[in-house]
Order: structure tokens, then C-alpha cells, then sequence
């Protein structure tokens, strides 16, 4: 008014009350922002869930598809071990008669 320190004022008034409502929306927003990323964050861990089930589905498969080939890799082994304990026995078989016939 006299000096023009009422519109200084005033213009002062304006300003800070003008400040914290950009500030108040800002925040608002940002909070917003935080609200929109916590509720994505079940259904992201929905979706590693079932990610991690199929994995370990496929795994379990292929362990077991593994086990398979290991139980036929053994039975294999076991064929040819047979085999050459038949080869052996009869090789073997010879030679006790011939030492016994020599002693």
C-alpha cells in the first residue's frame, strides 16, 4: 500500500502457497507412480512362478529321460559283461582240464 510492501507481500503469499501444491501434486504423482509398480508386482511374481514350474517341469523330464538311458547303458554293461565272462569261463574252463591233465 504506501511503499507497495503489501503487494511484495502478497506476490510472497502467492508464491509459497503456489510451491507446495507443484510440490503436493508432484508427490501425488510419484506416489501414483509407486501405487502403479506395486500392484504390477504380483503379477509379475505370478509369471516367474509359473516360469519356474515349467522349468522344473522340463528338468524333471529330462532327469528322468536321463535315468532312462543311464538304466539302459547299465543293462548293456551287463549284457557284455556277461558276454566276456561266457568268453572267459570257456577260455579259462580249457585250461584248468589241461593243467589238471598235466599234473
Amino acid at each position: 500500500v504506501g511503499y507497495g510492501i503489501t503487494d511484495s507481500w502478497d506476490e510472497i503469499v502467492e508464491t509459497l502457497q503456489g510451491a507446495p501444491m507443484s510440490e503436493i501434486k508432484e508427490l501425488q504423482a510419484a506416489d501414483r507412480r509407486r501405487q502403479t509398480v506395486i500392484s504390477e508386482l504380483p503379477r509379475i511374481d505370478h509369471r516367474r512362478s509359473i516360469e519356474i514350474l515349467e522349468l522344473r517341469t522340463a528338468l524333471h523330464g529330462q532327469v528322468t529321460a536321463l535315468q532312462g538311458q543311464v538304466t539302459a547303458l547299465q543293462a548293456q554293461v551287463t549284457t557284455l559283461q556277461g558276454q566276456q565272462g561266457l568268453a572267459g569261463d570257456h577260455t579259462q574252463s580249457g585250461l584248468p582240464e589241461e593243467a589238471g591233465g598235466s599234473a
